[in-house]
């Protein structure tokens, strides 16, 4: 039983990271894109729904109400080897750049409200709610430094935006950005919407 467990877990993390990677994976990635627009708003939206896919699973066929904890602990995982492995591991690129999101507290928060519920509407209105509402807050001790203000050569611009200038990065879809206003000029005048 625990082999099945174990290659349940590495499935879902597989399954998720690959889903989270290729829908919100450059929101998640760069220190430098984790803006007050895009990135609050991408992000919650598509990692609630392998969550929640995960939560149906183990609620209708076990009763056990943590499988958004173990999605979100399967991404987590996943995210961390992918960072190590490709970013230090290949290109020797900052690690503390490119720390993911933490998704841990939504996830507690989308499975209490299932639990104490045991309805998928409550679970589906409160749980996404609060899933919403806790990922700013939570993420943002994590990302508070980097939103500092700073002038370089007479722009003012936050550290995000100066890490983003002097760690350049190839393959860049510059041209698919949609980024705010005023901040996150990496790209300089090319990223305006």
């Amino acid at each position: 039983r625990l082999g099945l467990l174990v290659l349940l877990f590495f499935a879902v993390l597989g399954g998720y990271h690959v889903h989270f990677m290729l829908t919100a994976g450059d929101w998640d990635f760069w220190v430098d894109w984790k803006d007050r627009r895009m990135w609050p708003t991408v992000v919650p939206i598509l990692g609630v729904t392998f969550c929640a896919a995960t939560q149906a699973f183990w609620w209708v066929n076990f009763r056990l109400p943590f499988g958004a904890v173990f999605a979100a602990l399967g991404l987590l995982l996943g995210e961390w080897i992918n960072r190590y492995v490709n970013f230090w591991g290949w290109t020797y690129f900052p690690i503390s750049l490119v720390s993911p999101s933490a998704l841990i507290v939504p996830a507690i928060w989308l499975d209490v409200i299932l639990l104490l519920s045991g309805s998928y509407v409550i679970t589906a209105i409160v749980g996404s709610l609060g899933w919403g509402l806790l990922f700013y807050p939570n993420n943002w001790p994590a990302i508070a430094a980097f939103h500092q203000a700073t002038e370089q050569h007479g722009q003012l611009m936050t550290l995000a935006d100066l890490i983003g200038f002097h760690f350049v990065r190839t393959s860049m879809p510059e041209y698919i950005r949609m980024v705010e206003r005023g901040t996150l000029r990496t790209f300089g005048k090319d990223v305006a919407p």
